[in-house]
């Protein structure tokens, strides 16, 4: 058994909030918590957020009353989400002590998710975006915590290794998701530029400068905003800064020429809080990147992403979204799942690999991917994955403003 702590907000700041505020603060700290567990999402309905809303106030079991709920499991349900806010943690089975089940694939949206923060606009406006060349395959760990090593892909054309840092180690997919809001923010800023310029006015080229708040950064990435991201959004950077792309082209099967670049460039903290917490950052955009959104034929290397990509909670189905964006398209595209393992760098033996990949395409049943519908098909050297774009009608709208 091993426990999974809450970061809940504390009485003061939970009523102060609205009371539309209250029930979906409420709602994704039951779905927090059910995650947590391996349970389905069951929403709480007007009953429940009422008793639930009085106990988070005062933090008293009365406030449920239990004995006028005559639903036995109810009780039950109701009696261990209290116990786990009153903690602030849930116990978490291991995985070994409780057999399978479905698990969300995306984690819930932070409360304030739908507010736009009016000293962002640019960041919250601009285009999810992604490097078009680094699609095909994970540049970043899929594991939460590493402290080094190196992913290396032989692919046709090419030969590609990422490499952490001898101290901090490989970037992960969360701290990857700096990047997609670095590489944003420059492709809004030539948008505005452009438009400008075919007005007949003489904008400023955009920045190689990048100076986002961590509030920003959060915001973009739909995180919560309590003290833990902070904390950890500079550990981020440097895990950014030092994982260092090796591309090295072939011909023919040999060697023509070999490019390594960072993911990001130099970064400093420019300012923290009083409680020390950082507050604003300046990064130094890589030439690799300015220059392939930067583009002279105007035509940059990038393609828009969902902003739900930000919610899945799998490092694995980070990486599959990723894949299909870029190969599926608006269409399909198939994979044998040996393949998958190699481009996704992940260390699992093969069959600990088909197992999770099987795991996750079944859980996607339930709680989808962004944009697209995977599946497992026979093949004929084995199991393939298949990747469709959904149609139009099917596929739910952002929920980030526009």
């Amino acid at each position: 058994m091993s426990r999974h702590k809450l970061n809940l907000l504390d009485r003061s700041a939970f009523a102060a909030l609205s009371l539309h505020e209250k029930n979906a603060y409420l709602q994704s700290v039951v779905k927090e918590i059910q995650a947590v567990r391996g349970e389905t999402y069951v929403p709480l309905d007007k009953d429940a957020l009422s008793r639930l809303r009085r106990f988070y106030s005062r933090r008293s079991f009365a406030d449920l009353r239990l004995s006028s709920v005559k639903d036995e499991s109810l009780r039950q349900r109701f009696s261990s989400l209290a116990e786990s806010i009153h903690l602030g943690e849930v116990k978490k089975v291991i995985t070994h002590e409780a057999p399978s089940s479905p698990r969300p694939v995306s984690r819930p949206a932070p409360l304030d998710d739908d507010q736009l923060m009016f000293f962002v606009p640019a960041v919250h406006d601009a285009p999810v975006k992604d490097d078009l060349n680094l699609m095909d395959i994970a540049p970043f760990s899929l594991s939460k915590t590493v402290k080094g090593g190196v992913l290396r892909y032989e692919l046709r054309d090419s030969i590609v290794t990422i490499e952490g840092g001898a101290d901090v180690g490989l970037a992960t997919a969360y701290d990857y998701d700096i990047f997609i809001n670095m590489v944003s923010h420059l492709a809004a800023e030539v948008r505005d530029y452009t438009i400008a310029r075919n007005k007949g006015l003489r904008p400023n080229v955009p920045a190689r400068i990048y100076r986002p708040s961590a509030t920003e950064l959060l915001k973009f990435c739909r995180r919560n905003l309590g003290g833990k991201q902070y904390l950890e959004l500079e550990k981020s950077l440097d895990r950014l800064q030092a994982t260092r792309v090796k591309i090295t082209n072939l011909n023919d099967g040999k060697r023509r020429e070999t490019e390594s670049f960072p993911l990001i460039g130099r970064f400093r903290v420019v300012s923290r809080t009083q409680q020390d917490r950082i507050d604003q950052v300046e990064i130094e955009i890589p030439t690799w990147v300015y220059d392939g959104v930067v583009s002279p034929d105007g035509r940059p290397s990038i393609l828009t992403l969902n902003p739900a990509y930000f919610l899945i909670a799998r490092p694995l189905g980070k990486y599959l979204y990723r894949l299909a964006r870029r190969t599926a398209g608006d269409g399909e595209a198939f994979y044998r799942i040996d393949d998958v393992r190699i481009r996704s760098g992940s260390s699992l033996p093969a069959t600990k690999f088909r197992k999770t990949l099987e795991q996750l395409v079944e859980d996607c049943k339930a709680d989808p991917l962004p944009d697209y519908d995977l599946e497992i098909r026979p093949g004929n050297n084995g199991k393939i994955l298949h990747m469709q774009k959904r149609k139009p009608s099917e596929i739910s709208q952002p929920t980030l403003p526009v």
